[in-house]
This record gives C-alpha cells, sequence and structure tokens, in this order.
C-alpha cells in the first residue's frame, strides 16, 4: 500500500512558529548551548504615521528576543528591524514589531506562550522557565506575571457565569517580613454543574474580612446578585465579608474542611456551641 503522508519542503520559520509572529527566519547559527535565529519582519510598514506619504529605508537595528527553546536549548531571535524616514515630513520611524513582542520585551510572544505552559499544564519551577529560555529569573518572572495578568485579570469575560464562589487563603511567603498570606478566589460553578474543573478568578493579598470584602466591592452588583453560593472555610472575615456584600448568597463550609458537601454556616455555629458545652461539661 503507497505511503499517503505528505511531505512539505523544510520551513525553518513554520518549523520555530516565527511565521505567528510575523517574522521569517534568514539564518542560523547552532552553539552546544544555544541557538540563534536570525530573522527580518515580513510587513515592510514604509508608510508614514503622520502624513501618510512613503518613507525611504534609512538604516536598520537589530531586537534581540529570547524565544521558546527548541530540545531544551534556548533560542534566541536576531531581529533586523528597518528604520524609515519620510520624505515629505521628514518622520523617522521603525518597523512595527508588536506581533513579535510588546515593546521593550525581551521575551517574544511565542516564548511567553510555551512559559504559561509550561509553569501552568507542565508544573515546571520559574527557574526552569528561565534556563529554558536563556534569561534571568527576573526577566522571566516579571514577564510571565505580566501575560498571565493580561489573559487572566484583564479579560471581561472571565467573571461571567459565576454562580458558586470559593475563597480560601493560602500561605505563600515564608519569611519574618510581608504579608505570609493572600486570599485566593476561584469559580466553583463548573464543579456543580459537572462541566469541568474550578477557575481561578483572583489572588488578593492578605488574608482578612477587608481584602475579601474590597474585592467583593469592587464587582458590579449584576453580578454580586448573580452569585448564589459562596464555600469557605471556618475563617469569620470572609463569613462576614460574604454576609455583608452577597446577602442573598448561601455561604457553606468547604468540603475540604467538612464531612458533607455542603454545610451551611448556621450549622457550623450549632456544632461548635454543641461541642464547647460538651467540653464544659466534661
Amino acid at each position: 500500500m503507497p505511503d499517503a503522508t505528505t511531505f512539505a519542503c523544510p520551513d525553518l520559520t513554520t518549523f520555530t512558529r516565527l511565521d505567528d509572529l510575523g517574522l521569517e527566519a534568514t539564518g542560523q547559527l547552532l552553539k552546544p548551548d544555544r541557538a540563534v535565529l536570525k530573522c527580518r519582519v515580513v510587513d515592510p510598514d514604509d508608510w508614514c504615521r503622520r502624513c501618510g506619504c512613503q518613507g525611504v529605508a534609512r538604516d536598520t537595528v537589530v531586537r534581540r528576543l529570547a524565544h521558546e527553546p527548541f530540545g531544551w536549548r534556548p533560542t534566541t531571535l536576531l531581529v533586523t528591524v528597518r528604520r524609515y524616514r519620510c520624505s515629505e515630513c521628514g518622520h523617522v520611524w521603525r518597523q512595527d514589531t508588536t506581533a513579535a513582542a510588546e515593546p521593550r520585551a525581551k521575551i517574544s510572544r511565542g516564548g511567553l506562550a510555551w512559559a504559561l505552559v509550561g509553569i501552568v499544564v507542565q508544573h515546571l519551577s520559574m527557574a526552569r522557565v528561565a534556563e529554558g529560555l536563556g534569561v534571568a529569573w527576573h526577566t522571566a518572572n516579571d514577564a510571565v506575571l505580566a501575560e498571565g495578568h493580561r489573559l487572566l485579570i484583564d479579560d471581561p469575560a472571565r467573571l461571567d457565569g459565576v454562580e458558586v464562589l470559593g475563597v480560601d487563603e493560602h500561605c505563600w511567603r515564608h519569611t519574618r517580613r510581608g504579608d505570609k498570606f493572600i486570599t485566593v478566589i476561584i469559580d466553583l460553578t463548573p464543579v456543580r454543574d459537572g462541566t469541568g474543573p474550578a477557575r481561578l478568578l483572583d489572588m488578593v493579598e492578605g488574608r482578612s474580612k477587608k481584602a475579601f470584602k474590597t474585592w467583593l466591592d469592587e464587582r458590579e452588583q449584576t453580578w454580586r446578585d448573580g452569585v448564589q453560593v459562596v464555600a469557605m472555610d471556618g475563617f469569620s472575615g470572609f463569613k462576614t465579608a460574604t454576609t455583608e456584600e452577597l446577602p442573598e448568597a448561601v455561604s457553606v463550609m468547604d468540603p475540604f474542611y467538612a464531612d458533607v458537601p455542603v454545610m451551611p454556616m448556621s450549622w457550623v455555629s450549632v456544632l461548635v456551641g454543641d461541642v464547647r458545652r460538651m467540653v464544659r461539661s466534661a
């Protein structure tokens, strides 16, 4: 039986996903510990942004970007960027490279996507991600946090459809200085409906009634009216904030702290009172 597999010509640009960034590979330099790809911007971008006249190529500059690694060998992009000068108004500009990376960024969009997948899906440490990108830890950390904030926090639809809210604290700092706790807020609606796992909505610095209450107060009233259930631990601050900001929502004990899936906080108060009476009478 003949082989139906169709092979295309080798294409370094497609293989390294540079076409998604508006770039084209023009050369390569392979070293034992690093791969360097020389690239150019595909779109000429030679029309003046002030007067609309066509510009004349003036010179070129090179922009250096860390890209996703291939075979765990850090990949660096050397992007040749043309500079133009308008023949009418004299305005000087560079080719637009925002498809490849944010202005003044040191990591390409492809490198950021690889880093986020590595951290969220493959559970890589930030140190391992920085090593794979060939950048400093702080460079990788700042870029990944900014990209995560853009994709998660800045998404206007991320809070749509939330009916069951979960709140808990997490100790993330084990030092003497600084706040050790953050308040983690998640969407438990998919878990209740059996449609998928819980979704992380936000993380707020601190563990207090004020932290959770402030976050709820920043939400629109129509969104707060749609929350039906709030799952939490026995921390009274979360319960008070829920009562004040979501008076129509039912507060339940998180299954991690109870033997039943949902335990209204009023039941918890009764059980605690019973235990105290038993201790006093013993």
